[in-house]
């Protein structure tokens, strides 16, 4: 594990960068068990003002109200929707569609993409694209939609994947893995069809800025949030 910062300050930064959403994922909060980060919110919301999702470790109506009382706007779930799937509708219909983004860590297995669960230490035999569809069925607002073949590569989105999740449902698309160079930004979103990209690494280690990715985006005709 590398140690990045203390997650309030960074939030911040990023705010003051030009964040349009920041996103908190306790990665291994499900696999572990552990509590959601009520603190982290608490301190985030002060001093941070767009939309926040909080996903690890969300497993009820219950979970999903502390972190919204923390201050979150969303949460994303994964594990817990893929093994009951009615989590989904039951979320969608307390706190509205807009609140629950269904995030899909995928991996290609032969002919299709499977969903993993417990932070991808176990893979299920549930396809992406089809889940993504059964996920907005249910009540789910968008889609966080990882490629676990690219995560932490750099070396780009798998526009395959996405094209093929974007193609398939009517909510928000959100891509996520691999982004290393300012042109897979664009890459993502012209061929890959997303809606929206989440990328870590490459900010949280100083290679670009948001302000940056934003202006090279804005330079080639691509809509961004100002």
């Amino acid at each position: 594990m590398t140690y990045t910062g203390v997650p309030w300050e960074m939030a911040e930064r990023y705010y003051q960068e030009g964040a349009d959403e920041l996103c908190f994922l306790g990665i291994t909060a499900s696999r572990e068990r552990r509590n959601t980060m009520t603190k982290v919110i608490e301190k985030t919301v002060e001093k941070v003002f767009v939309p926040i999702t909080v996903g690890g470790g969300i497993k009820s109506v219950e979970d999903a109200r502390k972190v919204f009382g923390a201050g979150a706007d969303k949460v994303s779930i994964n594990t817990a929707a893929l093994q009951r799937p009615k989590l989904i509708s039951e979320l969608s219909q307390v706190f509205g569609a807009q609140a629950v983004v269904v995030a899909i860590d995928a991996k290609k297995q032969g002919a299709q993409w499977d969903c993993s669960i417990f932070g991808g230490k176990k893979f299920t035999d549930k396809g992406a694209v089809d889940w993504a569809k059964e996920a907005e069925a249910l009540g789910a607002g968008e889609i966080l939609l990882t490629s676990m073949d690219r995560d932490g590569t750099k070396q780009g989105f798998d526009l395959e994947l996405i094209k093929a999740v974007s193609q398939a449902v009517n909510i928000p698309v959100i891509a996520s893995g691999g982004a290393g160079r300012m042109q897979d930004f664009a890459d993502v979103l012209q061929q890959g069809e997303a809606d929206a990209v989440l990328a870590a690494s490459v900010f949280h280690y100083g290679k670009y800025s948001i302000r940056e990715v934003k202006k090279f985006l804005e330079k080639r005709g691509i809509e961004v949030r100002k």
